[in-house]
């Protein structure tokens, strides 16, 4: 091996070492923008554990000082694992994946990527509404199912006007906010439910979810996931909502109780839903494929290029702050 050659290797070696988990493409990123100033090291999405991973490679645990995981559960034991470690930093908004309480008491810092998705976020969701009020995807299968007859008299059943529909968000936060907005200008009677009442926006707040879907044509939910928010989209909140009423979900899947959702769809005691997130991804319920008032989509409503090359930059930022003993650009614990 070329002396230069060696010389970069040995550069790499001296390096911050950052465990990156299960994350292909978020690994190649980092590599690439951030590698002069951190070492990466990628457990694959295997079933190998950390230790066993940390062990097969020769890697001292102690080594290891930052972690950055996006969906994997970061519980006890994995950090258990990990007696250096110092910061978990995720590319993702939502943190329900990590132990925080066990981060808490072990002193680890906790960063997400703060609003880098937010409005990539609600204009997803709001196109989705459009799309189940306007039945744009059924249009679309209702043509590609007619190619073959396309002669023939097109009955295709009308859709809702937008403008004027009330709509509550459940999670007025940086993404509910924005989804607000967006709306705002579609001309929609918007209302919301969230931790507390937010003293600074004109829409009507309701403290318990079963009342603001009673007064509601449209629920968006984009609160996080925690123990309060878990299937807090009930039965009972969608039977407020109404045979006409339409669910849209970018929160996360857990949010709403999937089980009665389906129930619900299937027997018509809701109108349709638009679905970005599940309760038990990747896998989906198979009632909904067969459902023409469902949107589904594959989590991909923060995935643009631009908020991609964001979350690298956040992600980065935060590393370099930690190792610098800086404070955290978006701290979470």
């Amino acid at each position: 091996m070329a002396p230069d050659q060696n010389h970069l290797i040995q550069q790499s070696q001296d390096l911050p070492r950052v465990l990156v988990l299960h994350e292909q493409t978020i690994f190649d990123d980092l590599r690439r923008f951030h590698s002069h100033k951190f070492h990466f090291i990628l457990l694959p999405s295997t079933d190998t554990t950390v230790d066993q991973f940390l062990n097969a490679h020769n890697y001292d645990s102690s080594s290891i000082c930052a972690v950055v995981c996006s969906y994997v559960r970061v519980t006890a034991d994995v950090l258990r694992h990990l007696p250096s470690l110092g910061l978990l930093v995720t590319p993702s908004a939502g943190t329900n994946h990590i132990d925080l309480p066990e981060c808490c008491r072990r002193g680890i810092k906790v960063a997400n990527i703060g609003t880098v998705f937010s409005e990539d976020v609600a204009d997803f969701a709001v196109c989705m509404l459009i799309d189940l009020m306007r039945k744009i995807s059924a249009g679309d299968r209702f043509m590609r199912g007619r190619r073959n007859s396309l002669a023939a008299p097109c009955h295709f059943p009308p859709g809702s006007k937008v403008r004027g529909k009330r709509v509550g968000i459940v999670g007025l936060g940086s993404i509910g906010t924005e989804i607000s907005r967006r709306l705002e200008a579609l001309g929609c009677i918007i209302s919301y439910n969230s931790r507390t009442k937010k003293s600074k926006v004109p829409y009507t707040y309701y403290p318990n979810v079963v009342d603001l879907a009673t007064s509601c044509d449209v629920l968006i939910i984009s609160c996080s996931l925690n123990d309060q928010t878990r299937h807090i989209i009930s039965r009972e909140v969608m039977l407020a909502l109404g045979k006409e009423g339409v669910i849209v979900n970018v929160g996360r899947g857990a949010v709403i109780d999937e089980k009665e959702l389906v129930k619900c769809l299937v027997k018509g005691e809701i109108g349709g839903a638009g679905l970005d997130v599940f309760e038990d991804e990747p896998n989906v319920p198979k009632e909904l494929f067969d459902l023409d008032n469902v949107v589904l989509s594959p989590h991909s409503s923060a995935l643009t290029s631009e908020s991609v090359r964001g979350v690298i930059e956040v992600l980065g930022q935060n590393l370099e702050a930690f190792f610098s003993n800086k404070p955290l650009i978006t701290p979470v614990l």
